[in-house]
């Protein structure tokens, strides 16, 4: 029988654009079946091919040490706490040779706003990590901290943005996004860059020829309505630039936070809300999966609620772990999830191409004997 959402359905299948009075219906429904098929429709229109994708890389977080307050992290400390690192260069070295060892082709290269540093020290970061690993692409700093080394440096973005390419920085990551409304942003965070510097860092890295990814972390403080409003934001930045390859979106996740008392978004948003941005994000060509938070079942299922790719098999993470929620999938895991969908399994790179068969080859292989992981210094 016919709901009360299928028109909206109707008319994205039929290839027409929603707008943001379509996209806050939809959240609104319960109807999740009805959302999560139109959206498994549309990826599989812009994704004919049977191969399904995921990437092998390591989230590096080089310091915990932040100058923002964010209600919602449990993993950065204070410019004055014990608890606060830096990652020694040697021993952050040592994981790329790892991470290469285990078959990986890229870096999540992020860490908090460091009091401190300069531009020179993370330009001198990227050009060490290139010069023994110019094979491994580097997709670090968030919008956050470009835009907080502008403030170190009294730079334009794009000045930084230049440097930091010239040194080797590959693609940037979408971090620091959380919900891209300046309400939002002032209740759940302090020091921190407002939604359109956040925009803007994007902006000037498209135009530079860069590629970037773009998320949203919700389910705390923010309305669906709030929630349409930053994938409007996207949309209309992608409208201008096409420099975003992927979307990837996850609930907030409170243990150990200010925000302890949130209660989460469950499985239920999770896939409502994913699909929906799928039907709405017409012009972002990749939906990532976040099994991360939602673990493999769930991570799974999202494959068929409009996302084309398992994201990564993300051999060290630190931040979600900080907040209570530790998913790990072996790369074995990761594959047959896939095939259990009736796709083909492939490694990628970052922009979406699949890689040479002898470094999946090699991911593969090295999975069966795992390495020891270099352990992070205290």
């Amino acid at each position: 029988m016919p709901t009360a959402i299928q028109p909206i359905l109707d008319k994205v299948l039929d290839g027409q654009r929603l707008n943001e009075a379509d996209a806050l219906q939809l959240l609104q429904s319960s109807d999740l079946t009805a959302i999560g098929t139109a959206a498994d429709k549309v990826s599989r229109r812009m994704h004919p091919s049977p191969v399904r994708t995921y990437n092998v890389d390591r989230n590096i977080n080089y310091t915990n040490i932040c100058t923002a307050v964010c209600d919602f992290c449990a993993f950065y400390r204070g410019p004055k706490s014990d608890e606060g690192y830096v990652l020694p260069r040697e021993e952050l070295l040592a994981k790329v040779e790892e991470t290469v060892a285990l078959g990986g082709n890229q870096l999540l290269l992020q860490g908090g706003l460091h009091p401190k540093y300069k531009l020179e020290w993370y330009e001198e970061l990227l050009q060490d990590i290139k010069t023994r690993f110019p094979q491994i692409n580097v997709h670090g700093f968030s919008p956050p901290e470009l835009h907080h080394f502008t403030k170190m440096n009294n730079l334009p973005i794009k000045t930084v943005l230049e440097r930091l390419k010239a040194a080797g920085l590959g693609s940037i990551p979408g971090g620091g996004a959380e919900i891209l409304v300046d309400r939002v942003r002032d209740e759940i965070t302090r020091g921190k860059v407002n939604t359109d510097d956040w925009l803007n860092v994007m902006r000037v890295w498209h135009q530079l020829g860069g590629i970037s990814t773009c998320t949203m972390m919700f389910g705390h403080v923010e309305t669906l309505a709030e929630r349409v409003e930053h994938l409007r934001r996207l949309r209309e930045l992608q409208d201008e630039t096409n420099g975003f390859t992927a979307f990837i979106c996850w609930t907030f996740q409170p243990d150990n936070t200010q925000m302890a008392d949130v209660q989460p978004a469950g499985s239920f948003e999770y896939l409502k809300t994913q699909a929906v941005a799928r039907l709405y994000l017409d012009n972002i060509p990749n939906i990532q999966s976040s099994w991360v938070t939602q673990g493999l079942k769930i991570g799974q299922l999202a494959m068929l609620f409009g996302a084309n790719d398992m994201g990564s098999l993300m051999i060290e993470e630190n931040v979600v772990a900080e907040a209570g929620t530790v998913h790990f999938l072996t790369l074995t895991q990761i594959r047959e999830a896939i095939e259990e969908l009736g796709f083909q399994p492939r490694q990628r790179d970052v922009f979406y191409n699949h890689v040479d068969i002898e470094l999946e080859e090699k991911a593969i292989a090295a999975s069966q004997a795992p390495a020891k992981l270099v352990e992070l210094t205290p």
